[in-house]
């Protein structure tokens, strides 16, 4: 169920007012505005570019950098073929309804939701309890449940409702239309019946070459790129296991129902990693060490099936000692995952992990793990962290024939004793003659066991039946003298395995919303001032270059700064117009600047300037250079404006609004 929200000093969170910020100053913008938009379709504007290329930015360096990941850059058109192995064709969908009158569409776990949910605030009402300000859910039908009834519910009936909303994410299509028909659950706007609950393929279908004989998709994800070039990353590699390789790209998803702005759209931007791990020794993961004591927030499935939304504070290391977590690779991703989050600025008190429940898992997968944010629209999944075991190399190796697999030498030989099954090929083909190969393939298919058990009669009988789907009547006689079943040694000095994957992936533009969410605030006694405390780290503009006046002594001074940032690799922007320093700052704490300097008659005298901090609006004073050292150390994270109001003299004065 959502929550409601509060900002960092403790005031309520208005969402209004940040999406009105963020369209203001063209964070995003609806794309193909003046010809009335499409819907779960975005802009991004300058700051909205600069804001997320950063946090991308920060994703490389904490990943592929600190990792030594493989990146790689694949195409968004895929072909048909690649999806249909991959499982996406069949199983990459949704459920939906539709109101046979209207025709108009409803996605059928968000439907549920939606009508439980208000039936429970009409509960509360009734009650005369105090309901939770009401917020929307970006899984939902832009059209709410309209006119509220204030009715009492039995304890029984609550209780049901609130244990089928912690676990509605493991329904599937027919138990969703049990509780669409167990709740009688219509179009909230009509009152009309829905069809039955089917599936719909999330996949943008297109074809690829003018004759359009080609059919593809537009990627539904970046991960079959990585899956498709694993045989020539690893000789990249040296053959050397395990590694990583990452992809960031652009992703399509065709949404029943897109709404929430940046956190249900049909184009979004996806950072993924493929983390490739022998599967012998229990996927450890030689840096688990260094993470184990991080404490995460933990929603297991089981928790969730006994519809409860509790967590337990846990370190990771626990979660993988009692099995909670599957294996050291996964629990080591879970808790570099927080960290990453923790370092672009997402509020530590606002993230979970919540495991998947059975249904709720994708086709490929066997553990999944997402990492939640919670934001005015609830918890949302910004980070998936799924074991894909080797699900998706198995299934295109044995549709392409190419040998997805880690061959190695191994450090001692490994003695196998079994039995093999000889054929006599000479007199074998003119037995069968057209069956020969069904038959040699049946043979080559039987199990140790079964080989044991048919030697042993093979001796005593001179002949054995075996199973051949699609001969005669799909039994057939090999005799003693076609074929022989010995128990041998077979000397292994090469190793060959098929990897498994543990697969991080990022929804970069959710992640950015939620940031926004969790960096907006306003200052005391001005509620219209709005500012986003970005890290600066993160934030579009590191500096705001403020010259006093218009006064043509300072102009050389501005060229000064803006060139000696440039240099260490600072972006920063001049706002010289008429208004107020004050003005001009408040312009500039909406876009989440954290910095400003400001320059002043003092500094033509003695070319010292004011470094000003956004959230105290305290300043410091000093010269260039000094200024400079302390603005690389706060963007990299080695200080704290604290850090630096310490060792810097203090200035007052200057900012007035």
């Amino acid at each position: 169920m959502a929550s409601s929200m509060t900002t960092k000093d403790g005031k309520p969170f208005e969402r209004a007012s940040l999406e009105s910020l963020m369209r203001r100053r063209l964070f995003y913008t609806p794309a193909f505005d003046i010809y009335g938009g499409v819907s779960g379709l975005y802009d991004y504007g300058p700051p909205g570019c600069a804001l997320v290329n950063n946090v991308v930015d920060t994703w490389r360096k904490h990943f592929v950098l600190k990792e030594n990941m493989l990146e790689v850059d694949c195409t968004m058109l895929t072909p048909y073929e690649v999806l249909k192995t991959s499982g996406h064709v069949d199983k990459f969908a949704d459920w939906m309804c539709k109101d046979p009158k209207t025709g108009e569409i409803f996605r059928a776990d968000h439907l549920v939701e939606e009508v439980l949910e208000a039936r429970l605030k009409g509960d509360k009402e009734a009650r005369g309890q105090k309901a939770e300000p009401e917020v929307e859910d970006p899984k939902k039908k832009k059209k709410k449940v309209k006119n509220i009834t204030a009715v009492k519910l039995d304890d029984s009936v609550v209780q049901e409702y609130e244990e089928t909303l912690a676990k509605i994410d493991n329904y599937d299509g027919a138990e969703l239309g049990l509780l669409i028909k167990k709740y009688d659950i219509k179009n909230p706007a009509t009152g009309t019946e829905l069809e039955p609950p089917v599936a719909f393929n999330l996949m943008f279908q297109t074809s690829i070459g003018p004759s359009s004989n080609l059919p593809g998709y537009l990627r539904p994800e970046t991960a079959q790129g990585q899956f498709l070039n694993f045989a020539k990353l690893l000789e990249f590699n040296q053959q050397s296991m395990p590694f990583a390789s990452a992809s960031i790209g652009k992703s399509f998803r065709n949404e029943i129902s897109p709404r929430a702005g940046l956190l249900r759209v049909r184009e979004f931007l996806m950072a993924e990693i493929e983390h490739f791990v022998d599967p012998e020794g229990g996927k450890k993961h030689p840096r688990f060490d260094e993470v184990k004591d991080i404490e995460l927030e933990l929603l297991d499935r089981e928790v969730q099936l006994a519809g409860k939304t509790s967590v337990k504070t846990t370190k990771i290391g626990e979660a993988v000692q009692t099995g909670l977590v599957d294996n050291e690779t996964l629990g080591y991703f879970l808790a570099r995952i927080q960290l990453f989050l923790l370092r672009i600025g997402v509020d530590p008190k606002k993230i979970r992990f919540r495991q998947h429940m059975a249904n709720e898992m994708a086709h490929y997968a066997t553990d999944c793990w997402d990492a939640e944010l919670l934001t005015s629209y609830g918890w949302i999944e910004c980070v998936g962290c799924a074991d894909r075991s080797a699900y998706d190399l198995t299934v295109h190796m044995k549709k392409t024939g190419t040998p997805l697999v880690v061959r190695e030498p191994r450090k001692e030989p490994l003695k196998v004793e079994e039995y093999q099954c000889d054929i006599a090929k000479k007199a074998f083909g003119p037995k069968y003659k057209k069956d020969g190969k069904a038959v040699e393939a049946a043979i080559e298919a039987l199990s140790q066991e079964l080989r044991e058990k048919l030697s042993l009669e093979l001796e005593k009988e001179g002949k054995i039946t075996i199973d051949v789907p699609g001969v005669g009547d799909g039994k057939v006689e090999v005799p003693k003298d076609l074929l022989t079943i010995e128990k041998r040694t077979r000397v292994e000095n090469v190793r060959e395995y098929t990897p498994n994957v543990i697969e991080p992936s990022f929804g970069i533009g959710r992640i950015m919303y939620a940031l926004c969410e969790h960096s907006y605030w306003t200052r005391e006694n001005d509620e219209a001032r709005g500012i986003l405390s970005f890290p600066p780290t993160v934030a579009p503009t590191k500096v705001l270059i403020v010259p006093l006046s218009g006064n043509q002594d300072f102009k050389p001074f501005i060229r000064e700064v803006s060139d000696k940032l440039a240099e260490i690799g600072i972006s920063s922007r001049v706002d010289d117009s008429g208004a107020s320093i004050g003005k001009r700052y408040a312009r500039n704490d909406e876009l989440g600047t954290p910095l400003g300097i400001t320059i002043d008659f003092q500094s033509v005298k003695d070319s010292s300037f004011t470094l000003r901090d956004r959230d105290t609006t305290k300043q410091v004073r000093a010269n260039l250079d000094e200024i400079c050292k302390a603005i690389a150390n706060l963007v990299d994270g080695r200080e704290k404006w604290a850090d630096v109001a310490s060792r810097l003299p203090a200035f007052e004065g200057q900012e007035v609004d």
